[in-house]
């Protein structure tokens, strides 16, 4: 039997504010445990939350940006759970008046571009964190850290029009993208920035009745998403195919197991008893000041391929991140050779810079004025492009004058044709056997001679021309025809 797979993804994004959702408290990751706290964030009896208005702001903006209809008046309301790293018993969320619906995302796929429709978007606060790790606590022992706890969060929820795993990365990527860009999160995984449910089920194709859905948990990464959700479909199907039934049920992505793991039955809405919000007046947004969208990531990728002449891949990492886009835009400003300066990213300067792309501030030290003066120096016969990934290497981590650092090292090109040609007679004189190889018809010695006069001149040799100039000797020596 044919199956066909439907994913939908719960997203929760956490919003770069300031402080909490509901209290004074910094909201910054990797403090100690629990000293971002306060009586509010701990649920202490007699406090009273007190709304942060830039992450309804924040909210809003990405609202905006999904195309989503933003309702003028939504409530709060409390989701009763309880679990050791929530401790007022409760959640603060949105669910029956949600800040904005219906919206929409669009994505790449390999079948070209897919419209994934948006359920609901709303605010709610995060939960504390559980630390179980062996390296950290005692034998049977789990800590909470409670830093994390009134964190203001932003869930996106999709329509179940996702069909592939790969489509469910291509969702995830998109989003991500999206925030940064907007510069409501950082979108950083690894941190939590950014976390992802899926609910997923498989049916027979062509029926138009839902199989019972999983819910999986525990992914932190845009690549196990992928590796959980291919996990999960395959076992649905071998279940289903077994004659037996699946379980409605939560389950947890083992990345050490690389499977699924049961962790509990699946909840439904009335389990968490969800009622209004007594002490946070309903939310009314008319009137207030939205700033206007920047440049979203598929309009600056369209605009990079039809002004710099980008492919599609270049484009795409090139806009990966906002401020990855801006240091090229500028390179390029500075030095007018759009392919060049993209190749120069993409091949040397994204080794250092992708690590640090996950922050929200992320804008790399080095002047892209820098770079195109050493962009500069290649096109203009001064330096070699081994000499040019030294000094690229260098300014990475240093801010200095290249022009006046390769004067100073003696770090020039050296274009003299008779010194060039010197080396190569004297190469010549040194290796006849290999001479005569090339003369006899195998090319492939030609690059031991080129390496080998590299060498000679530490690196300095114009390529271009030492290249030139060793053939017309090897020319030299053909015997006529």
């Amino acid at each position: 039997m044919a199956w066909e797979t439907i994913i939908g993804l719960e997203v929760h994004v956490q919003l770069a504010t300031r402080s909490k959702m509901f209290c004074a408290c910094p909201n910054v990751f990797g403090a100690p445990p629990n000293t971002l706290t306060c009586p509010v964030c701990l649920g202490l009896p007699g406090v009273l939350p007190a709304l942060n208005k830039q992450a309804v702001l924040f909210a809003v903006k990405t609202a905006k940006a999904l195309n989503a209809q933003v309702h003028p008046h939504s409530l709060f309301a409390r989701k009763n759970y309880f679990y050791p790293d929530l401790p007022k018993g409760y959640q603060i969320s949105q669910y029956e008046q949600p800040l904005a619906t219906t919206g929409k995302l669009e994505i790449e796929t390999p079948g070209g571009t897919k419209v994934i429709g948006i359920t609901r978007l709303h605010l709610e606060e995060d939960a504390g964190k559980l630390v179980h790790e062996a390296e950290f606590t005692r034998a049977g022992v789990s800590y909470v850290d409670l830093n994390r706890a009134g964190v203001p969060l932003m869930e996106i929820v999709s329509e179940p029009e996702i069909s592939t795993p790969e489509e469910a990365m291509a969702y995830l990527r998109a989003l991500r993208e999206l925030v940064r860009y907007l510069k409501v999160s950082d979108g950083n995984m690894e941190e939590g920035s950014l976390r992802c449910d899926a609910n997923v089920s498989v049916r027979p194709e062509g029926s138009r009745t839902l199989g019972t859905k999983a819910e999986l948990k525990n992914m932190n990464s845009i690549r196990f998403v992928g590796k959980a959700l291919a996990y999960e479909v395959e076992r649905q199907v071998r279940v289903l195919e077994s004659g037996g039934k699946v379980a409605q049920e939560t389950l947890l992505w083992s990345e050490k197991l690389e499977k699924t793991l049961p962790m509990r039955s699946k909840e439904e809405a009335h389990d968490y008893r969800y009622f209004p919000e007594p002490d946070i007046l309903p939310l009314a947004i008319e009137g207030e000041r939205i700033e206007a969208l920047p440049e979203l990531p598929w309009d600056k990728r369209a605009r990079f391929k039809r002004v710099y002449a980008l492919t599609d891949e270049e484009s795409g990492i090139l806009t990966e991140h906002p401020a990855l886009a801006e240091f090229y835009e500028a390179l390029v400003e500075a030095f007018p050779n759009p392919k060049t300066a993209s190749n120069w990213i993409l091949v040397e300067l994204l080794k250092t810079f992708r690590p640090k792309m996950n922050r929200l501030d992320f804008f790399p030290a080095v002047s892209p004025k820098r770079v195109a003066r050493v962009l500069s120096m290649i096109e203009d016969g001064i330096i070699n492009q081994s000499t040019a990934k030294d000094l690229l290497a260098r300014l990475l981590e240093e801010d200095f004058d290249p022009e006046a650092f390769v004067a100073q090292q003696g770090l020039g090109q050296i274009s003299d044709e008779k010194a060039l040609l010197a080396w190569i007679d004297e190469l010549f004189e040194r290796h006849p056997s290999q001479v005569n190889e090339y003369l006899d018809g195998k090319e492939k010695v030609f690059g031991f001679f080129v390496g080998q006069l590299m060498k000679m001149s530490q690196g300095k040799a114009n390529p271009r021309l030492l290249n030139t100039l060793l053939k017309q000797r090897f020319d030299a020596r053909k015997p006529a025809s």
